[in-house]
């Protein structure tokens, strides 16, 4: 508020101060909480006020901190206190510092809104704030017609799955009478099982929007024409996690429609797959990173079915490395497994790594005069040697290489996919798996068109490289030390490791979740190496074909099938030339007859004009009995007369039938 009502008071230092410091204070605050409600087990609930008061639905102003809630305001926080101080040096040279922090300070105060919500109504005030703040912050330089076609993109996307999520919070009012968190899980085993799949597939429509999964996608690689900070607050802390968040909120209620669980694994695992193909052929940086994070998030989604184990040592590292690049898609899988607590954990350690990765590549474009086609870089290692070590590692996560943050949580997420006995979990295991594979290729890809080949650029881009101010680099060193530690510091406190094993004593179990039995893999050794190979083969076949065979590989490129197949992926599978001949031009049309036949005709029926027609035909029609004939007037005066002396008599009790006669001989005379 201080920051957008009186930034001309306070200037632009004096926003960044402000902005930085809450933000910063929130953050501690937070850890403190972390250790207090989470470690400690001490839920707290509190209330400010009544909000709607009524005979049979009381929804109150009030916010639970529970183990879920403090586990999501430690990657929100810490993210979007560092996204704040990057911002610092990101956005020095542009004019309207106080505006964009405005902006910034509002994300995460909704984001903290969905989060601590203790009922629908209030997640669904911050569940529209983020995304009326993302529509704030993708068009915030909004001279640009990219960046204002971005964020109405942006907007109406998430407005399809407002319109579910809408739908779902009202079933849930007529089938439980209330939309307070406690009251519906309370009574969720009560509930036949075809109302819980509706709401739990209107849900799930609103968190593929929010989340970005596959057919309401498209709005988050466009989303990329903003500020990179507000790429690295979206994509790692704020928007497209509230969509997981909403899932794994909802678990009490989602664990009672196998439907629902279901859709989860297999909008994950296309998800993933998905976006990893498309993510290989995208020339923009920054576009890659978004189609990271669509596959991670959709792992997520994946984790919602069931809780079955490997503990191999042997499979953790082989399989970790070639399998676990594809974030959102992941954490759809994880809710899909009904495994909450690695889909919980899998979203913490993305969060930092995704940041890193964001803010690194901020850097490379901050330094290279805003240019996001990575087709110019190359050889900028030496002269952003902080930048370069930072993606490494973040990359390093992002494809889960052993012992790194990402490790721990995605290698639990694909082993308990590996472990379910039904057709659909192997079918799916393999898609995340060839998906994977595809991320760590465009991973290495970024890094050595980047930082490794040869340079691409223009030289005056080379001759003012260099690694920016404090407030950028710090970002950066702090995100580094969370992607390498804090998945094995906080493994067992998220996951309940006991000895290899799932265990009951994690830190988000939702109640009567039943733990599967653990078991091993009766899976011979030979499948297990199989995705090694599989990445091996496919990394040592794009080496070669892109460095001693370039001339072949540039040959076929641009015959017919070679250009066609790179249109191909690099429009993403034409999916928007797809909705927008058929679908959006239909509704365009729709709403356009619409218009014209009921909402302009209905108005110019009912308001000024159609009144004043209306007075007028009135008017000319009772103006034409005025025909200048004597016996005319006489006829006027006779019928008025009889109706004064009749028609009161026609409303008596006596006689209504005979005067009516009387009253019709008498006019006919």
């Amino acid at each position: 508020m201080v920051s957008g009502f009186f930034g001309l008071k306070v200037g632009v230092r004096g926003a960044q101060l402000i902005a930085c410091i809450s933000v910063t204070i929130t953050t501690l605050l937070a850890v403190i909480v972390f250790f207090e409600v989470g470690l400690n087990n001490i839920p707290v609930t509190i209330e400010l006020l009544k909000w709607i008061d009524s005979e049979f639905m009381n929804v109150q102003w009030s916010f639970n901190y529970d183990s879920l809630t403090v586990s999501m305001l430690i990657p929100v926080l810490i993210v979007s206190c560092l996204v704040h101080i990057y911002s610092i040096g990101y956005m020095i040279h542009d004019p309207h510092n106080q505006r964009f922090f405005s902006y910034l300070s509002l994300f995460t105060f909704m984001m903290l809104i969905l989060v601590t919500a203790n009922n629908f109504l209030l997640m669904f005030v911050g569940w529209e704030g983020v995304g009326v703040c993302s529509y704030l912050l993708v068009s915030f330089w909004f001279t640009r017609i990219e960046a204002n076609k971005s964020s109405i993109s942006a907007f109406l996307t998430n407005r399809v799955g407002d319109c579910f999520l809408t739908i779902g919070m009202f079933a849930i009012l007529w089938s439980f009478g209330n939309i307070d968190y406690s009251t519906v899980f309370s009574l969720a085993p009560f509930v036949s099982e075809d109302v819980v799949t509706i709401i739990g597939v209107c849900l799930l429509l609103g968190a593929m929007a929010k989340s970005s999964q596959i057919g309401l996608h498209v709005w988050l690689p466009q989303a990329m024409e903003g500020p990179t900070p507000v790429s690295a607050l979206i994509h790692a802390a704020t928007m497209v996690t509230a969509g997981v968040y909403l899932l794994i909120r909802t678990s009490p209620l989602i664990e009672y429609s196998s439907t629902v669980l279901i859709l989860c694994l297999w909008v994950g695992a296309i998800t993933t797959l998905f976006s990893s193909l498309v993510g290989l052929f995208q020339l923009d940086i920054k576009k890659v990173i978004a189609y990271s994070t669509m596959s991670q998030l959709a792992r997520e989604f994946f984790k919602f079915r069931h809780q079955t184990i490997c503990v191999e040592i042997i499979y953790y590292i082989i399989n970790s490395q070639i399998t676990k690049a594809l974030q959102l898609g992941m954490m759809v899988i994880a809710v899909g497994l009904s495994s909450y607590n690695v889909a919980l954990y899998h979203l913490v350690n993305h969060a930092f790594y995704k940041a890193l990765l964001f803010l690194g590549a901020g850097s490379v474009i901050h330094a290279l005069a805003d240019n996001q086609d990575f087709r110019k870089y190359g050889g900028l290692r030496p002269f952003l040697p902080l930048t370069y070590s930072a993606m490494v590692i973040a990359s390093l996560s992002l494809i889960a290489f052993p012992f790194m943050s990402g490790f721990y949580s995605k290698d639990n997420i694909l082993e308990s996919l590996f472990g379910q006995y039904s057709y659909y979990s192997i079918v799916i295991y393999m898609i995340a798996t060839m998906g994977a594979i595809f991320t760590t290729l465009y991973s290495l890809k970024v890094l050595y068109l980047t930082f490794l080949t040869s340079p691409n650029g223009p030289l005056i881009n080379y001759k003012q490289v260099n690694e920016d101010n404090i407030y950028m680099n710090l970002p950066l060193i702090i995100l580094a030390l969370l992607s390498i530690y804090f998945g094995y510091i906080t493994k067992e406190i998220f996951i309940g490791l006991a000895s290899g094993f799932f265990s009951d004593n994690s830190l988000f179990i939702h109640p009567l979740h039943e733990i599967m039995l653990d078991t091993e893999f009766a899976v011979k050794s030979i499948f297990k190496l199989s995705p090694l190979a599989l990445a091996a083969s496919a990394t040592i076949i794009y080496l070669v074909l892109s460095e001693f065979l370039a001339n072949i590989l540039v040959y076929f490129k641009f015959t017919k099938l070679g250009y066609n197949i790179f249109s191909f992926f690099n429009k993403r599978f034409y999916i928007e030339l797809f909705y927008n001949k058929y679908i959006v031009g239909f509704i365009f049309k729709l709403g356009g007859d619409t218009t014209k036949l009921l909402d302009k005709g209905s108005v110019e029926l009912l308001g000024p004009y159609g009144l004043e027609k209306g007075l007028l035909y009135l008017s000319k029609n009772i103006g034409s009995l005025d025909t200048g004939i004597v016996t005319f007037y006489a006829l006027y005066i006779l019928i008025g007369t009889l109706s004064y002396i009749f028609i009161p008599y026609i409303y008596s009790d006596n006689n209504n039938l005979l005067f009516l006669i009387l009253f019709a001989l008498f006019t006919i005379i």
